[in-house]
Order: C-alpha cells, then structure tokens, then sequence
C-alpha cells in the first residue's frame, strides 16, 4: 500500500524554508495510526488496510467497535479508514504507523472535506457578478437569464444556480512536505488544505507526482 496516514488539521503558519524564504504551511497532526484489519484478495475480495486515529474511551463506542479493536490488539480509537492496496499488504494487525513514513521534500495528497457554507446564492457560490448596486435597480445578487425562449424551451442540466456550497470530499495534490517532526507526530505542508481547523484528513504519498 502507498504510505497513508489518518490525521488531523491543525491550522496554518509559516516557516522559512533552507533558502531563506518564507513559505506558507498547514501542519498536520498525522498519526500514530495503529493497524486495526488487513484484508487480501484471497479471503476478501480485494487488498486493503484499515487504519485508526484519535484516542478514545471504551464508553464512547459500541461493543462491536470495542471488540473489533480488542481482537487487532490495538487501543480504542474513534476514526477508522481502509486503504485500498494494489498488492497483498506487508503491514499486520498491531502495527503502528508514524509520520516517519514521510521525509522532507517528498510530495503527497491531502484528502478532506471542505468547509461547509450552508445554501448560498450564485455570486458566492460562483462568483457571479450580480446586476447594479444602486440607481433604482431591481436586479443585484442573482444570475439573470437561465433559459433560450422557445427553443429548447427549458433550462439545460448543470446550469449554476443557488444551492449548498462546500461540505464535500475533495483532494489536493502534489503538496510538498517542508517538514517532519516526529516527537510530536506533525507533518508541515506546503500551502492549505481541504477542511477546518480540527477537522480530520487522510493524507497519503503522491499518486500522480512528476518524476
């Protein structure tokens, strides 16, 4: 499997990078991840692993969540995720992933989901410009025409209208690591990513970075 990590936003900062310049970074609480299933095409269909994060008690879980984790051998956690895996996996249950899977320069992606912003007209879900602001105008913040008269006579699929705005999964890819630190289980990467501050991320190496 491609080296994956479960983890979590914890805000944005800046570092200077070895040239002396001042970068943008997200840091990134990623791990320790404990191996909890791992599952091969022979027995199940299809090669995975799945991987857990975030610490939780007993209480706070269903006895079947309990007991699922009790037989990997692993700690309570509250995030579960399954990697998919081209080949059978070399990891075992009980294993513990870390950030060390990462180095400095390496490029990765980061999956989240976006902040959710509710239902929102068309100029801030698109960045429509609207009608005029003042002089008796009635037409300010919305899309204008949306049809073509008789002919088709109907307003075609996919046409941006108002509608909920964020709150969706998406990945960013190719973000460079410009650190590792591994006492503290933080990766800082290059630039911003999917989510709010706390939320969780799935971050993973590269898929599709330039040789």
């Amino acid at each position: 499997m491609s080296n994956t990590l479960l983890g979590r936003k914890l805000g944005m900062t800046q570092v200077y990078d070895g040239d002396n310049r001042l970068v943008p970074v997200t840091v990134v609480e990623a791990g320790p991840c404990p191996v909890v299933q791992v599952k091969t095409e022979e027995k199940d269909g299809y090669n995975a692993v799945q991987i857990g994060f975030s610490p939780q008690k007993e209480s706070r879980l269903s006895k079947a969540e309990v007991g699922h984790l009790k037989k990997a051998g692993v700690e309570t956690v509250s995030q579960l995720r399954e990697v998919r895996a081209s080949e059978p996996p070399a990891e075992k249950p009980g294993d513990i992933l870390t950030v060390s899977l990462f180095s400095e320069g390496q490029m990765i992606d980061v999956v989240g989901v976006t902040k959710g912003k509710g239902f929102q007209g068309v100029v801030k879900r698109f960045r429509m410009s609207g009608g005029p602001a003042s002089h008796g105008s009635m037409f300010h913040r919305r899309g204008g025409s949306i049809g073509q008269r008789q002919t088709p006579g109907h307003v075609f699929k996919n046409k941006k209208m108002p509608g909920r705005m964020g709150g969706r999964r998406r990945t960013v890819q190719n973000l460079s690591v410009v650190k590792v630190v591994e006492d503290k289980n933080l990766l800082l990467v290059r630039g911003s990513i999917p989510g709010a501050n706390g939320d969780y991320v799935l971050v993973r190496s590269a898929k599709k970075a330039k040789k």
